[in-house]
């Protein structure tokens, strides 16, 4: 049995032209106003400017001057986490990351996908979960849809396309259970 073949000249851009100009707007403002600050004392200012943007950000949160984000306004992080240097996120749905977090440098978040089962490949937005006293560790991949439960840690290089269940350790592509994770007093 043939299948119908993907046909991509029927693609529709899910994006409206007002969207397109806010993103275009963004971007200016990310290489004029928040890349070029990445000094330490500029912290506040690139926080200011996320807000500015419509990020909910909490208190005390770091996010590298070199961290890219997509779209500021569908960005939630809570107090006292970070974006790692290099980070990508991706957010074209909803990233929302938790209290004393980590997203370590180089890791890639994509709140995306397309609909391959649909041969006009319709853009899909799944939104990402990072719980709180997560650690997604340098150079991972977080995929559409995933939730990184409470104290979960992502190991280097993984590649997460499920949910992490809360306090566990993943590695891997695709990331595997490691073990169970025990802070100690």
């Amino acid at each position: 049995m043939q299948s119908p073949s993907v046909d991509l000249s029927k693609y529709k851009d899910p994006f409206s032209f007002s969207n397109r100009i806010k993103r275009l707007m963004w971007s200016t403002c990310y290489y004029l106003l928040f890349r070029p600050f990445s000094l330490k004392y500029f912290r506040t200012w690139r926080i200011f400017i996320l807000r500015f943007w419509g990020a909910k950000i909490g208190k005390q949160c770091l996010v590298y001057a070199n961290a890219k984000i997509w779209a500021p306004w569908n960005l939630e992080m809570k107090s006292y986490s970070l974006l790692g240097a290099k980070v990508d996120c991706y957010n074209q749905g909803k990233i929302t990351i938790g209290t004393n977090s980590v997203v370590s440098q180089k890791s890639y978040l994509c709140a995306s996908s397309h609909d391959i089962a649909n041969s006009r490949l319709p853009l899909v937005l799944k939104p990402i979960v990072i719980g709180d006293q997560v650690w997604v560790a340098a150079d991972a991949f977080i995929g559409p849809g995933v939730t990184v439960g409470e104290g979960a840690v992502v190991g280097a290089r993984a590649a997460v396309f499920k949910d992490v269940e809360a306090w566990t350790v993943v590695g891997g592509n695709p990331a595997r259970f490691i073990k169970r994770r025990v802070i100690e007093a």
